[in-house]
């Protein structure tokens, strides 16, 4: 955090991006009109949000890196565990509550910061440590406290509602405020398309240097670390917004491949196509960004065809979406496009408007076109009130149904894959075997995957596209062909056998 010359603001150095403080209390300012505009909400109303805590792995002592909780960071841009944090309704005025930490810990922490210094930091009304949070909003004399309760439509689970000691001595309401500002967050201001900017900059300058960078016999895992140390050496991006999936052969067409059971531990081998799924965050803004390419730096035809169709879906859905449109009507023009190019390749036969009827598609790509992107990855307010999910192959994959306008930022994301438990199933069900040519299907059974993802914001008229690297199959055969130019031997380390003591 940097106080810069005038006013507070959050950066990581001169060559990092400059985040005001006043991102943070536009939020607040929209949030407040949103929730007067309800006529729900009575005079002396607050806000009550309570930030993430700090927490330990398991019974160990052991802290991991510490990442805000997403609605206190949109409200607050407070970077540190265990805060409060209030927002008077009326005015907009914010109060800020921080741990009030012994002065022990200074030793370990270095100098604790002042009631005055939060105040400057993170350009608020008030700050009043934690312990006096009840004394302090009683003189405020609240109609009510707005808490945060409601379901993330895209995970399942349900935001963390704040409490604390004293809490029930107050009126509280925790229905209203979770629709609004989950709507606040779908629409970004100028400044958080700025911070979302160059999240994406950083990421797609990363995926450039694993692309000049990746060889067989590499593991998965060290493209993975090119990755890494780009984002955080270069650009200040410390924490990544999901785990990496570096998809390497068959392992492209595990969609979330990476995880700890497979932790990106395959050797790359020669013929291998890749598929880089991994997105940095800057001050909790993510990305999210996926390449593919082969391993050796030239398609072959198979991958070049199988590449170029999933490339035409997502360039028919960037031409197609603008205010208005439906990302249900996107997904299933991605959809389309494919089976167009997979009936042209010979692994399907047969008429398209029946293909769809049965959801064939969703054999080849079974999971939604994208999802709204911002503080969190899978960013919340896909399915507010009146906004259905279709239970359809597919189509209930997707992580919204909304219609498209201005300001949303969201993901493009068509893909290829060739997964085993899906294609079988597809072979035993008469609905879908009669479309395919397995004869053609088998040289394509241990290929992988192919997806493209870019980030766009809606303007206006169309899109934005924030994603920045090498797409056409020229582009990217170019772009590897300069990196092996610089390539050094990889380095081979001996296992050193065991001796007696």
């Amino acid at each position: 955090m940097a106080s810069g010359k005038t006013k507070p603001a959050f950066c990581r150095g001169d060559h990092t991006h400059e985040i005001p403080m006043e991102l943070f209390k536009q939020n607040r300012a929209r949030l407040c009109e949103r929730l007067k505009a309800t006529g729900k909400v009575p005079e002396k109303s607050y806000v009550l949000l309570q930030g993430g805590v700090a927490d330990t792995r398991n019974d160990s002592d052991h802290e991991p890196l510490f990442r805000q909780e997403s609605f206190f960071h949109w409200a607050f841009g407070v970077e540190e565990p265990d805060f409060y944090g209030a927002i008077e309704v009326d005015t907009g005025k914010a109060i800020l509550f921080p741990p009030h930490l012994p002065e022990s810990y200074a030793v370990w922490m270095g100098k604790l910061l002042t009631e005055d210094d939060f105040k400057h930091l993170y350009s608020v009304d008030e700050v009043h440590f934690a312990d006096k949070i009840s004394d302090v909003l009683k003189k405020k004399e609240p109609s009510r406290l707005l808490t945060l309760h409601g379901l993330n439509t895209d995970s399942g689970k349900y935001s963390k509602e704040a409490v604390f000691e004293g809490i029930a001595e107050f009126t509280v309401n925790n229905e209203i405020l979770h629709p609004e500002i989950t709507e606040c967050r779908v629409f970004k201001t100028d400044l958080e398309l700025q911070a979302l900017h160059y999240a994406n900059k950083i990421s797609s300058e990363a995926h450039i240097q694993v692309m000049k960078n990746v060889r067989p016999g590499m593991y998965e895992y060290q493209a993975e670390s090119i990755f890494q140390h780009y984002c955080h050496f270069t650009g200040g991006l410390r924490i990544l917004s999901y785990t990496c999936i570096c998809g390497s052969g068959h392992n492209g067409s595990i969609l979330h491949y990476g995880h700890a059971g497979a932790p990106n531990s395959k050797p790359i081998e020669d013929g291998d196509m890749c598929l880089f799924d991994m997105g940095g965050e800057y001050y909790c803004y993510s990305s999210d960004i996926t390449c593919s390419f082969p391993a050796n730096g030239k398609f072959t035809p198979d991958q070049k065809a199988i590449y170029e169709a999933v490339l035409a879906s997502s360039r028919a859905v960037m031409s197609a979406a603008k205010p208005g449109v439906s990302w249900v009507d996107m997904h299933k023009l991605a959809e389309r496009v494919l089976l167009e190019h997979l009936v042209k390749l010979g692994i399907l036969q047969g008429d398209l408007d029946e293909m769809m009827k049965v959801r064939l598609p969703a054999v080849f790509m079974p999971h939604g076109l994208g999802h709204f992107l911002g503080i969190d990855t899978h960013d919340c307010g896909g399915y507010p009130q009146g906004v259905e999910r279709i239970n359809e192959p597919g189509l209930r994959s997707l992580r919204t149904a909304r219609i498209l306008q201005p300001r949303m930022v969201i993901t493009i994301e068509p893909g290829c894959y060739f997964i085993d438990h899906l294609l079988d199933a597809a072979l035993n069900d008469e609905r879908h075997k009669k479309f395919i040519v397995e004869e053609v299907l088998r040289r394509f059974r241990r290929f992988g995957g192919v997806r493209i993802e870019d980030d766009i914001a809606i303007t206006e008229t169309g899109v934005e596209n924030l994603t920045c690297v090498p797409r056409t199959v020229e582009e990217i055969e170019r772009v590897m062909a300069e990196g092996r130019q610089q390539h050094k031997p990889l380095p081979q380390h001996q296992k050193q056998e065991a001796t007696e003591q």
